[in-house]
């Protein structure tokens, strides 16, 4: 592993502070990034995409930290977006992509980005004309449905996002559900490799992502996943699993 991600609201507004003080001196060996869109209030936690906020949160982040993030990522924009009329959505998000534009210009980050949950929100509002972003994070894995799926393409192939990331391999999870359907047929043999490092591996597929967050609270699980990236994922049999998802939908 050479990258960390993390984000403003994590271990209650507390994730920049405790990486900055568990990696100390070694925090500058990795790629980091983080997300800004929710704050804290009196009562709890909030979404904003409020530009001066944004602003603010960036700066904070760089703070906390004590560098640089390598990158910054407005953190499921479609929270606040909800609701909106497109025109009005079109403004909001500009705006707030442009506050991470103007970040990255102003050396607070190197790329920036968008980290979205539920692409199929986020693609009702027209990205056309705003700021294109260099990452956009999303759900990736088995466990996300064909809609989520051809949403992420649409709004990738509109936005021109450089890059993919993406993120919730395993839905939350990796135990249970790979009891009842093996993976493995998505690799090219040999591999002899789990169904759990299968899934996690074919991940890099559905949709196609340049790198892949998952948690860091187990070492060995982390060492397994490293493990999988060796194996080379059948892109034909991914190619036929999205065909037959699409027939499903249809039928």
């Amino acid at each position: 592993m050479t990258a960390l991600d993390t984000a403003a609201p994590y271990l209650g507004f507390r994730s920049h502070l405790a990486l900055a003080e568990t990696a100390a001196d070694l925090l500058p060996k990795f790629t980091l990034s983080t997300k800004v869109g929710f704050f804290p209030t009196a009562s709890g936690t909030e979404h904003s995409l409020d530009p001066v906020r944004l602003r603010r949160g960036v700066e904070r982040a760089a703070r906390e930290l004590g560098r640089e993030p390598d990158t910054v990522l407005l953190h499921n924009p479609e929270r606040s977006l909800a609701g909106l009329s497109p025109d009005d959505g079109h403004g909001l998000l500009g705006r707030a992509c442009t506050v991470l534009a103007d970040a990255a210009r102003d050396g607070l980050c190197r790329t920036w980005g968008v980290a979205s949950w539920d692409t199929e929100s986020l693609g009702k509002v027209r990205v056309k004309g705003l700021p294109s972003p260099d990452v956009l994070m999303v759900r990736a894995g088995f466990l996300v449905g064909i809609d989520l799926l051809d949403a992420t393409h649409a709004l990738r192939a509109a936005w021109q996002a450089e890059e993919t990331w993406g993120i919730s391999p395993f839905g939350g999870g990796h135990g249970t559900v790979w009891e009842g359907f093996d993976p493995r047929p998505f690799l090219r043999p040999p591999h002899g490799l789990s169904r759990v490092q299968a899934a996690f591996r074919t991940a890099f597929h559905l949709p196609v992502a340049a790198a892949m967050a998952v948690g860091t609270d187990d070492p060995g699980h982390l060492a397994q996943l490293v493990q999988a990236m060796a194996a080379e994922v059948d892109i034909a049999t991914v190619s036929q699993y999205l065909h037959a998802l699409h027939g499903l939908r249809q039928s």
